[in-house]
């Protein structure tokens, strides 16, 4: 098993997980974030904002599904024809264990 932790541009999240759902996905985890990239924030006039709003989506798959998950991410995520700075970024994890705490059930 392998977790996405998946982070995109807030207009693009209900998107993304509307695409994950009709292809299978349904199990998906969202949550408002602050954070930067390699751009170092966004210059707007004077202002300078230091940390630009994001969604991070987390999932839990098969390592099968791997491949499916992550293009459908990116061509969802993307803005413009061949994207552009701050669209996101995909880390794969390594899941070692799960368990359902209603039932005690380890899912793994």
């Amino acid at each position: 098993m392998l977790m996405l932790e998946i982070i995109v541009r807030p207009e693009k999240a209900d998107e993304v997980m509307e695409e994950l759902l009709l292809a299978g996905f349904p199990s998906i985890s969202k949550m408002d974030i602050l954070g930067r990239g390699k751009q170092k924030g966004i210059q707007v006039g004077t202002n300078h904002y230091n940390q630009i709003s994001k969604k991070m989506l987390m999932m839990v798959i098969h390592e099968d599904d791997k491949e499916e998950v992550i293009d459908i991410v990116k061509r969802t995520a993307r803005t413009g024809e061949h994207g552009s700075f701050g669209d996101g970024k995909v880390f794969v994890l390594p899941v070692l264990e799960a368990y359902t705490i209603s039932t005690g059930k380890k899912e793994l």
